[in-house]
């Protein structure tokens, strides 16, 4: 199954990727073929094992291939300066480390800089303008003066999303978001994804997961690997079959769709 069938420009490719661990020698991914293009919204699925976040770290300009080639934003990954690349991306992860007593305002400011904590001197009036408008957007403003460490777990994920949209990235990855999140914040995240990519129509996003629950309707591809390789990439609608999450995942599984969102339970037979 061929990857994105989109028009957009390429946003990430990699190509014939391989990365093995360097002191054992262990394959994490093997020959992985995948393009991204502006506009899309990628599900990166697969079990535990299956190389999603290695994967996710290439096109983030975190973690290099052994082999193949990698281009994000323009730029192949051997030949730039990943600290400018990196700051083009924008990355959401509940492990992020953030300081408990700043504000969401400071929050989302310290994705200007770069920076774990604030470099206050850095900010002008315009950029503490556009923090204001991106907790606005995402529907946090009365977040902008509570301390990050009483926030409940979405109130931090569209904090932290917020924080990634401050250098205004073509390419918004994330890694697990809805980890640990009741039903109400899942439900909000899911809103806030539907709304960026309504709103940011040339924004490409890659959202690894476990649960087809958590995918907003927005989503319009999925990757899923298993073991290191390419199981399927495409539409999802193609991707998201009974057979191939099956396959994926090495038991049944049965797949439904209502009104955009996706279910997968266990099933009893194939």
């Amino acid at each position: 199954m061929n990857g994105s069938t989109g028009h957009g420009r390429v946003v990430a490719a990699l190509d014939g990727v391989r990365m093995a661990r360097y002191t054992t020698g262990q394959v994490i991914l093997d020959d992985v073929d995948w393009t991204v293009r502006t506009g899309e919204h990628w599900a990166l699925l697969g079990p535990n094992g299956a190389g999603k976040t290695s994967t996710l770290r290439i096109v983030g300009a975190l973690a290099f291939p052994t082999t193949g080639t990698v281009d994000v934003l323009g730029h192949r990954l051997g030949r730039v300066d990943v600290r400018e690349l990196r700051a083009l991306i924008g990355h959401v992860s509940p492990s992020q480390r953030v300081p408990m007593d700043l504000t969401g305002h400071a929050v989302v400011l310290t994705g200007h800089s770069g920076t774990v904590q604030p470099l206050w001197r850095t900010y002008g009036a315009e950029v503490r303008g556009r923090a204001h408008e991106l907790l606005a957007e995402l529907q946090v403003e009365d977040l902008a003066d509570r301390p990050y460490g009483v926030c409940s777990g979405g109130q931090r994920a569209r904090l932290l999303i917020a924080r990634a949209l401050m250098a205004d990235p073509g390419l918004l990855l994330l890694d697990e978001p809805f980890n640990a999140l009741d039903l109400p914040s899942r439900e909000d995240l899911i809103d806030t994804m539907r709304h960026l990519a309504a709103s940011r129509p040339e924004l490409a996003t890659v959202t690894v997961t476990h649960h087809l629950e958590e995918l907003s309707p927005a989503i319009t591809h999925a990757l899923l690997l298993r073991e290191g390789r390419v199981l399927a990439r495409g539409a999802v609608e193609d991707v998201l079959t009974r057979d191939l999450m099956t396959a994926c995942f090495g038991r049944p599984v049965e797949v439904t769709r209502h009104a955009g969102r996706w279910l997968a339970r266990s099933g009893d037979s194939v």
